[in-house]
């Protein structure tokens, strides 16, 4: 992916967010605290963002608009998600946006329609289902993947750039190796393995407080059937915990454990342990050893019995090499350079839609799945579309 980066210009970008949870998150919430320092790094470095998402308020620096009550009960419901999306492409039609940056599901699928370019950060595993929606996407969506692990999965789909997550570093943080508990931070399911964290914690003499969401039916039954059997006087159970009890159980545990069964995309509570000054021990899984330096800002194992011994080592890392770490290599300035870089690349790429113009819906989804005789839509036509690159940036 090439960019002209003489264009340093000033974007009008529309940030469109999913309707499970306010951004910034009170809670549970990856993705949204993403968006909310990827929004305010974009109108610090100058450009007029929009954020369009759900609930009542929003603390970021962007202007919110919003769609209506947050969906938290009804996550990863297919109506829900539409209706937000639909009403969302109504302002963005009448609105006048350089590009537009989406993290739903289902919103890429109605790329074809808008009249800037999408870009589309990939937030989970492109395997599956998945894989199969993304690669039948329009064209001219530019697919963004968080981590080069999470791209190396899925080879095929046309990525346009990886841009890792960044967050701020706290203003201050711990000079000297902590002593208090482990922690684990997670969902409770089987990808992200408490079961392991608390065997490794055993076998190390070391306490741990396992921090976990467990709304949905498949975490309270993991938690119920797999961890509460396990539990003992050593383990401390935090559960649905608000986002400042989770940043302080981050700032004062000796060790941030994960011993992941999945390739985990990214790991935002990663660099967020990492940003208090708080080593990682962790399975060397997805993006994992590219986000910790093993022997620097951690310990990355290929194998849940060297756990233990690698929590016996935890007083060999320097707070502050973890804490330089994530400022230097994932910073909120890094992250919306990265994506301003996509989005200049995007909006070259993609000629300005003219919204009268008639557009075979066959040919914008590469397959015969409806009769244009009976279902009009509007864009550019087949002939104005841009090839897939080539080759990945």
């Amino acid at each position: 992916m090439e960019t002209d980066e003489a264009d340093d210009r000033p974007m009008r970008i529309a940030m469109v967010a999913p309707p499970w949870c306010e951004v910034p998150p009170a809670g549970y919430g990856g993705l949204e605290q993403v968006l909310a320092y990827l929004v305010d790094a974009l109108v610090d470095r100058g450009h007029d963002v929009t954020l369009f998402g759900a609930g009542e308020r929003s603390t970021t620096k962007a202007r919110f608009v919003s769609t209506g009550p947050i969906q938290y009960d009804h996550m990863n419901w297919a109506l829900p998600e539409l209706d937000h999306v639909a009403r969302i492409n109504e302002m963005l039609d009448r609105g006048r946006f350089d590009v537009v940056h989406d993290h739903t599901n289902v919103g890429p699928l109605t790329a074809a329609l808008r009249r800037a370019p999408t870009v589309v950060t990939v937030h989970n595993l492109p395997r599956g289902q998945l894989a199969s929606y993304l690669s039948r996407l329009d064209r001219r969506v530019a697919l963004v993947a968080i981590s080069y692990a999470q791209r190396r999965l899925a080879p095929h789909l046309p990525w346009s750039a990886v841009v890792h997550h960044g967050i701020p570093v706290p203003g201050t943080s711990r000079s000297a190796p902590g002593d208090g508990p482990a922690l684990w931070l997670a969902r409770f399911c089987a990808d992200k393995a408490p079961e392991l964290a608390i065997e490794a914690c055993r076998a190390a003499g070391v306490p741990l407080v396992l921090a976990g969401k467990c709304q949905e039916p498949g975490e309270q039954r993991y938690l119920a059937e797999v961890v509460r059997p396990m539990l003992h006087d050593g383990v401390e159970l935090v559960v649905n915990a608000e986002r400042k009890v989770t940043a302080d159980l981050t700032a004062r545990a000796r060790a941030l454990i994960l011993p992941l069964r999945w390739e985990e995309p990214f790991g935002m509570v990663l660099i967020e342990a990492m940003a208090a000054g708080t080593p990682v021990v962790a399975l060397r899984r997805g993006a994992v050893p590219e986000v910790v330096v093993d022997g620097v800002t951690g310990f990355v194992r290929d194998d849940p019995g060297a756990l233990a011994q690698a929590l016996g080592r935890i007083g060999e890392i320097d707070p502050q090499a973890c804490v330089a770490h994530v400022r230097e290599r994932f910073s909120p300035a890094q992250m919306a350079r990265g994506y301003e870089h996509v989005y200049r690349w995007a909006r070259r790429r993609v000629a300005p839609i003219d919204p009268l113009a008639p557009l075979d819906p066959r040919a914008a989804l590469g397959a015969p799945l409806f009769d244009p005789a009976v279902l009009a839509v509007t864009g550019p036509s087949p002939a104005s579309r841009p090839a897939r690159p080539t080759s990945p940036a």
